[in-house]
Formats: structure tokens, sequence, C-alpha cells
């Protein structure tokens, strides 16, 4: 249910209807506004009855939302949501390229990367010290090393870094980390995105290999529902009948999205692709469709790559990409 009441409304006004709707064990996210102040409410609203919220003179409108996802919900929050990873703002008009390796694999090889990326204008670093593969005999990350590197990689060169977690006991060590990212395959980890729901650093949530926009909505909810609502959505390709790439990048889903949520969706081409060609075409149009950002794969030598090499871009290959996409972006930003 949305309730949409004056912007001059005085607090014993607004106490009144609180306490009427909270009586109802009814929660209540406030969204404040220049003209007027919109009220979501969250959990069984079946019992309240929306002519007895019209009585109150300060109500303009009421209404009931039919979609299961609330909080997520462009209908309880009219503007883009901003999200700050260390500075850098995603969403809102404010775009950002994210980029380093798939796995961090030495601290020389982060270093390097890290300062390749940086000297192309990115901001964000990227990388992996927990990976999730489809084979136990795969390179798995170098965990808790792993992220220790990224750490040493961000003191040295001032970048906020994106890393993925895959166990809610894990959270602790990415105290470091500004980005928290949620792999396509815990898309549904209930619990680990309960858990996120507790704490205030952002996260970056990935749409799994098969899922509908609305159960991926829905995993937001989760993260939001707890109290979270730094929150960023990440399209990285769908699984479908198509073989001649990795997967299908959804560029429809981003703005589905912009018309259902608040929330910044970025893409990711290089697991959407799988090869490291097809990076360039499919970051195009996600600009031109809307997409808030970009989470690319850089490797220093993707021959040698422990992960996704085939996918991962040089440092020379993303730096002349790079440049194509700082133009389109600006160009957008004109009509």
């Amino acid at each position: 249910m949305i309730i949409v009441v004056s912007s001059k409304s005085k607090d014993e006004e607004l106490k009144g209807l609180f306490d009427y709707i909270e009586s109802h064990n009814v929660q209540i996210k406030s969204t404040i506004g220049k003209t007027h102040t919109i009220l979501g409410l969250v959990g069984d609203t079946v019992k309240i009855d929306m002519d007895a919220i019209n009585t109150f003179p300060i109500v303009e409108s009421v209404k009931r939302v039919q979609e299961p996802y609330k909080l997520v919900n462009r209908k309880f929050h009219e503007l883009d949501t901003i999200v700050d990873v260390g500075g850098y703002k995603i969403g809102g008009g404010h775009f950002q390229v994210i980029a380093g390796p798939c796995s961090v694999e030495s601290h020389d090889q982060i270093l390097e990367i890290a300062r390749g990326v940086k000297a192309s204008n990115v901001g964000i670093l990227r990388g992996g010290a927990f990976k999730p593969r489809s084979s136990p005999y795969a390179f798995q990350g170098l965990e808790g090393t792993g992220l220790e590197l990224l750490s040493e990689a961000k003191a040295i060169t001032g970048m906020p870094l994106v890393s993925e977690v895959m166990s809610a006991d894990d959270i602790p060590l990415f105290a470091d980390v500004d980005l928290i990212q949620v792999g396509a395959r815990n898309m549904q980890n209930f619990r680990l995105l309960k858990e996120l729901g507790k704490i205030k650093k952002p996260i970056l949530l990935k749409r799994g290999l098969a899922n509908t926009i609305e159960e991926w909505l829905m995993s937001a909810e989760y993260i939001m529902a707890g109290g979270n609502e730094n929150v960023i959505l990440c399209e990285r390709g769908i699984r479908t009948f198509e073989t001649a790439t990795r997967n299908t990048l959804d560029v429809s889903a981003i703005p589905v999205i912009k018309k259902m949520s608040h929330l910044p969706i970025v893409v990711d081409p290089s697991h959407s692709a799988g090869m490291s060609h097809l990076v360039e075409p499919l970051s195009l149009a996600a600009i031109a469709a809307g997409a808030d950002g970009l989470i690319i794969e850089v490797h220093n030598n993707p021959q040698k790559a422990l992960c996704d090499g085939a996918q991962s871009l040089t440092i020379p290959q993303f730096k002349v990409i790079n440049e194509k996409i700082e133009k389109l972006v600006a160009f957008m930003k004109t009509i």
C-alpha cells in the first residue's frame, strides 16, 4: 500500500496517521519529496481500511500495490536511488565503469591491472577472491589472501573495491571491500541476503542464470527488508537455448528495471558474452539502453589467466574500449 501525504503536514498530524498504521503491525518506509511525502507500507495490509486512511486530512491519495516487492518498487520511491561506492556514485545520472580481473592471482598481477585500469579513468577495482566454479577442480580463488592483496592494491591506488562473497560466515572478511558482490549462483541464497541486509555496505546483486526479473527484484527486497538500502542490480546474461555465446545479455532488462524499480542497474558484458571481442558492442548497447554502469573483466595476460581468460580484455584493449564508452556516455546525456 502507498499513501501520499501533503509535505505541509504537521508533526502531530503525521503521528496520528502513523499510530493508526502501526496498530496493524505494518512497517512504514517514508520518502520525503519537495511537494509531497510518500509512505510505503510493508507487511500484511489486507486488514487496513483504505477509506479509514482517506479520513485523515493530510492524506492526498492511497492505493494498494499488487507486486510482491515493495521496497525496491518505483511506486514507493519515485526518484532514482544513488549508491555511493567509496566516493563514486552510481545511479540517478551517475555512470561508473568497474574493471579488474575475474580472479586475484598474485600481488604483481592485481597491482599491474589496478594501475592499468586506473590510468584509463576507472575509479572502482573489481577482483574475485572467492570464486564459485562449475568444476570442483577449477581454481577457486585465493580467498582470504586474495582479499588481502585487494586491500593492498586499494591502499596503493586509492581505488574502492568490488569482490564477491559466497557465504554469510565470510562477511566479516569483507571489511575493506567497498561494494560486496552477490554472484548469480547466490542470487537466491536467502540466508546470505538476510545477513547482507543487516549491514550498510553497498551490495551488487547479480541476476541468476535462469531467474526472472521479478525473482531478481524479490532477492533485492530481502536485502532492503533487512535495512540495507544500498543495492545495485547487475544484469550478467541469462541462460537460453542459444549456444553461440556463453549467456544471452538481456538488454531489455535495463529499461524494464528502470520502470519497475528505483535501484541502479549495471551490466556485466564479460560474463554475458564469454568472449572478449563481444565486450565492446555489448557495453555500448547497455549504455544506449540506459545502464548506470559496466563491470568489465581486464587481465594483464588473459592467455595465462586462472579464470575466464577468454572473456578478459588486455589492459591496452580496455583502454581503447573505455574511450568509446566515455564518448557514448557523454553523448547519451545530451539527448
